[in-house]
């Protein structure tokens, strides 16, 4: 059976069961976007590359399936380098197609030619250049193989035009095997018998989870393992949501802006138990005397990611939940006496801790950002799925909305990419159309991505936008009131657009509160509308976030106010 390469990549789409791809057309990937036209498979237009590879992240994170987007050579492959960068940065899985000048022409200088394989090999899991369109079909089997298996991450192929109209007798590729890939899933039962001798043992445990958690979906595994050792949890950024934000044993988020009580644990505890982190300089602050007292077993799937920022007792090499599942197995078989008993003294001063110092503000006659966080929680009972920009409006989000459940806090932890949260809420949108989506952001990162209202109002996607208007870059700003005698160089961003007027003008839903009674009544009016909508918030220009860890401080040593 002859087909084009067009046509062979669309079916190579169909049986890795994509259904839906993000994207931007161009001259290089015509024949792809007209063969992709002929197909059921649903495409989002979006109306910058850049959105569209965060859309496609977002759906990614949201189902947990692999993110799909398609563009077009030269500036339409450069503009998704940062939706790329954060994927990777995050281990998202996603396939992101980029169209490449014909092959006798590449290394030419051509129209619209990068080398956009050279550009992306720091940043991405793996990508490829297809020069033969023989190739074709197993290329993508490979790409999609490797995007989801072990650590995930995005895989980047690049297609020379002449190959999308190229015909070749197509053979189905059904199995794979990559003599040079092959991740680690079962752990070693030797160091998982160490480690429950250490759970046994630990008078102040504490256990750190993160994005791996959310990855592998072992969520449930973990949180089995915390109640039935009574075991305090606390996550980085990624991991919220792996651990329910309302039970009793939640610490809060850890690091530069955790709550005092996770900070103070983790400086205070005599075993971590680290499952699916990489230990991010934001989390554990100054490296050698974070969680100096506790010997730490790291779990994760990466060997590159252990020892790699810490030094670690035990090491555990594997999926994430095939290790806490054995674990849990390991456990019931253990006789561990009275286990509430013997966590209760450290339970106690963990509550303490959280007593005296809570995470808090003084709403009075200018709305505060968290009160907008709080009531929106109150309002959506935890429900929504929140995406975020980057900034404060992303660290607030963190510290007031309680997530009970996973892939329902999406956001760029590592590259920490303004313009991320809009686009990625389409994506989660486009997953989960009967879920409640909301876009919690600032006034300056909104605009990076604004144009994506149209794709949101094309497609009528009722994705919420929450601004937390200061006028001002707030976390930048925040830095510059604290380290920087307040010279608060380019970070005014007072001359906004007035962003009611823009929603209408998409044609979507703008709404605005500029007093504290009018915040619940906005965002009932904007949570229960069908439509598009931006709810413009206007805050506390110099509200700061705390507690905040100062760069290269110990977590333990936090400005509280």
């Amino acid at each position: 059976m002859k087909l084009t390469g067009a046509q062979i990549m669309m079916k190579a789409l169909k049986d890795e069961g994509v259904d839906t791809i993000f994207g931007y057309p161009g001259g290089a990937v015509l024949d792809l976007y007209d063969e992709l036209d002929k197909t059921d498979i649903h495409h989002i237009l979006a109306r910058h590359e850049q959105g569209a590879v965060h859309a496609a992240d977002g759906y990614a994170r949201a189902s947990g399936k692999v993110g799909v987007c398609l563009v077009t050579s030269g500036p339409g492959a450069t503009n998704a380098v940062t939706g790329i960068a954060s994927a990777n940065m995050d281990s998202i899985p996603l396939v992101v197609f980029t169209g490449q000048v014909p092959t006798h022409l590449i290394g030419n200088d051509a129209f619209q030619e990068v080398d956009i394989v050279g550009i992306t090999r720091p940043c991405t899991k793996h990508n490829y250049l297809v020069t033969r369109l023989e190739d074709l079909s197993r290329v993508i089997k490979e790409a999609f193989y490797i995007a989801r298996s072990g650590r995930p991450g995005p895989v980047l192929i690049d297609i020379p035009k002449d190959l999308g109209s190229q015909t070749i007798d197509y053979t189905p590729i059904k199995d794979i095997k990559l003599k040079s890939y092959n991740p680690t899933y079962d752990p070693n039962i030797k160091q998982l018998h160490k480690v429950v001798s250490l759970i046994k043992n630990a008078k102040k445990p504490v256990i750190f989870g993160g994005g791996g958690i959310i990855l592998s979906n072992s969520s449930k595994s973990l949180t089995e393992l915390a109640r039935k050792m009574q075991i305090p949890v606390t996550a980085s950024l990624m991991g919220l949501g792996a651990f329910p934000g309302s039970d009793p044993l939640w610490l809060g988020m850890l690091g530069m802006h955790g709550t005092y009580r996770a900070n103070m644990s983790i400086g205070n505890c005599d075993l971590l138990l680290a499952v699916g982190v990489r230990f991010d300089d934001r989390v554990t602050g100054k490296t050698d005397v974070f969680a100096a007292q506790a010997k730490i077993v790291h779990i994760d799937i990466d060997p590159t990611s252990i020892h790699k920022n810490v030094p670690v007792a035990i090491p555990v090499v594997g999926d994430c939940k095939i290790a806490l599942d054995h674990l849990n197995r390991l456990i019931d078989k253990e006789d561990l006496g009275n286990v509430a008993e013997k966590r209760k003294k450290w339970l106690d001063q963990i509550q303490q801790w959280k007593t005296s110092t809570p995470m808090t503000y003084n709403q009075k006659d200018v709305i505060k950002p968290q009160y907008v966080i709080d009531k929106l929680y109150e309002l959506t009972k935890g429900k929504a799925i929140i995406t975020t920009e980057v900034g404060q409006n992303q660290m607030w989000a963190a510290q007031y909305y309680h997530f009970d459940q996973p892939r329902h806090f999406i956001t760029s932890g590592g590259l920490g990419c303004m313009g991320f949260g809009f686009p990625a809420a389409i994506g989660a949108q486009v997953a989960c159309p009967d879920e409640l989506v909301v876009d919690i952001a600032g006034d300056g990162s909104i605009q990076m991505n604004i144009q994506e209202m149209a794709t949101a109002v094309q497609y009528g996607l009722p994705v919420k936008i929450v601004i937390l208007n200061n006028g001002y870059l707030g976390m930048v700003r925040q830095w510059q009131e604290l380290f920087y005698k307040k010279r608060y160089a380019s970070t005014n961003m007072e001359h906004a657009p007035d962003f009611v007027k823009l929603a209408q003008a998409y044609g979507a839903v703008g709404l605005r509160a500029s007093r504290p009674d009018e915040v619940e009544s906005i965002l009932k009016q904007g949570l229960f509308s069908k439509d598009t909508v931006i709810m413009d918030f206007i805050v506390e220009r110099e509200e700061n976030v705390y507690p905040m860890v100062p760069a290269g401080a110990p977590i333990t040593k936090m400005l509280l106010v």
